[in-house]
């Protein structure tokens, strides 16, 4: 009795020390990802600078400080500080400003909306082609295949040249260009896990292939597709631009980044550095993206 009656402080001690101590707290993948995302200042602070350049597009009639339409014969390229236009003015006197304000409109546009419409139609192909079985595999990516034989500025510009020209023409060859590289991505991801065990255990369970697809499989390739498409964004910006430079784009005298760069190149020998700030907003712009998509791309890859 006294030996035990000895061991019982020991035990109480021993339990008391087991409550007292601190539980490891188990995160879930999203909360993985998003502690990841709050800890990483490279992602922060570019995802900031996108989100003012959204935000600058967006408003840009409240923020412009002038019309940006408004022509001046009298004050063409005019230097920095010009009668109250902080970047001076354009080929035709117009506020520099305001035009890059505005020109970040149709830029975001031609970028952001061919990129959307390519990942909604090509996630979809993907998935039907990586769970439809072989019939559906082989036609959706041959087809695909069909796409790759052209480099994607050629095929943008032929596509688009074809159609016309214009803004619309281009958000649709810019779709048509990166429908294939998400199909694929999205094909991929669907291939590797049809045949994994929760799978099966649907399968077996009776649930249709179109309950599995929304309930198992969106949700293992949303992942992959969306890091991809988030990607294409800085890239939809270089296209978009180029064609709007090389007149397939968008119109005058609607303003764009690259159909600035193309009617300012004319005066780069009178006043370079205004030729040079429609290139700098889409470099800075495109670098932003593609940093903020790095970002999202290794805060995603979590190993619970």
């Amino acid at each position: 009795m006294a030996d035990t009656t000895l061991m019982m402080p020991s035990t109480s001690t021993a339990t008391w020390a087991d409550d007292a101590a601190p539980t490891q707290q188990v995160r879930s993948y999203w909360q993985s990802v998003g502690y990841r995302l709050r800890h990483d200042p490279v992602t922060l602070f570019f995802g900031l600078v996108v989100v003012l350049i959204v935000l600058a597009a967006i408003f840009a009639p409240w923020i412009a400080p002038f019309d940006p339409y408004k022509e001046s014969i009298v004050g063409r390229l005019k230097p920095f500080g010009y009668r109250g236009h902080p970047l001076g003015t354009d080929e035709l006197g117009r506020d520099l400003l305001s035009r890059l304000i505005y020109g970040g409109r149709s830029s975001l546009l031609m970028s952001i909306i061919p990129v959307l419409c390519a990942t909604a139609i090509g996630g979809t192909l993907g998935v039907i082609g990586g769970f439809g079985g072989r019939a559906a595999n082989t036609i959706i990516m041959r087809t695909m295949d069909v796409f790759y034989a052209f480099p994607s500025v050629l095929l943008a510009v032929a596509l688009s040249g074809a159609m016309g020209g214009g803004m619309t023409s281009g958000m649709i060859s810019l779709a048509l260009v990166f429908i294939p590289a998400i199909c694929r991505i999205a094909e991929t991801a669907t291939t590797q896990i049809r045949n994994l065990d929760f799978i099966e255990a649907a399968h077996a369970s009776g649930a249709g292939t179109l309950t599995i697809i929304r309930h198992h499989v969106l949700g293992n390739v949303l992942g992959p597709v969306f890091v991809y498409a988030s990607s294409l964004v800085s890239v939809a910006i270089l296209l978009g631009s180029g064609l709007s430079f090389l007149g397939l784009g968008v119109k005058p005298p609607q303003a764009d980044w690259g159909l600035m760069l193309s009617t300012l190149r004319q005066s780069i020998y009178i006043n370079p550095i205004l030729c040079a700030l429609p290139g700098a907003a889409i470099f800075v712009t495109s670098i932003c993206f593609n940093l903020v998509s790095d970002g999202i791309r290794a805060a995603m890859d979590v190993r619970l």
